[in-house]
């Protein structure tokens, strides 16, 4: 990548939006008003607002490796707060992608180092649908299938969380799973079913 041609590529964005509307950075320098927060992967191929066609201001963006969503990590509760309870998102997205090197390291039998407390997690979503998962002997299939798991339990991640339960009760904020399928550019609708998840972990997760 050639940095310089960076610059020139901003100043060409710059002049293609000032064409469609004069005051477009005007606008943008008001403030952000997004109905959607989504979590992604920090994988170079899965750009969030390109895939979905939206523009800046649009979409709050969290993206970290194979998209997770870890009770402990600051990060992503500090973006998962802001989002729910100041921006007033009305839907969370965590959206995962097939050819995850995330997911596929994460089944690895090596010492990654650091990644290693952070890739457990991955394990752990292994580990819970692993009946499932032994079955599939195409190796591809298995980790195909392991990043829908994998969505859907960060997708149970934040159900748990008091920030989506008030505001699920407040005013019907929603969360959904997708996966986006880098080998053909497809966003696939997990069909995530908020009110199940929510209903089956109450007992133990309700927070008032």
């Amino acid at each position: 990548m050639n940095l310089d041609k960076v610059f020139d590529n901003n100043e060409k964005w710059i002049k293609d939006k000032l064409k469609v509307k004069d005051n477009y950075f005007e606008e943008l320098g008001k403030g952000q008003n997004p109905e959607l927060l989504y979590i992604g992967c920090s994988d170079s191929r899965v750009t969030a607002e390109e895939l979905m066609g939206a523009e800046p201001g649009e979409v709050f963006v969290h993206r970290n490796i194979a998209n997770m969503v870890i009770s402990i990590d600051l990060n992503v509760m500090s973006v998962l707060n802001y989002a729910v309870d100041h921006l007033k998102v009305k839907y969370i997205v965590v959206c995962g992608h097939y050819a995850c090197g995330g997911v596929k390291a994460a089944m690895q039998s090596a010492d990654l180092g650091i990644l290693n407390p952070w890739l457990r997690n991955i394990r752990d979503v292994y580990r819970i649908h692993k009946t499932e998962l032994n079955t599939i002997e195409d190796e591809d299939k298995k980790y195909d299938r392991l990043v829908e798991l994998n969505v859907k339990e960060q997708c149970v991640n934040l159900i748990k969380t008091a920030a989506v339960q008030k505001a699920y009760r407040e005013r019907g904020l929603k969360v959904h799973g997708w996966v986006f399928d880098v080998h053909t550019g497809k966003l696939i609708d997990l069909k995530i079913n908020f009110e199940k998840y929510l209903k089956d972990i109450m007992e133990i997760y309700h927070l008032d």
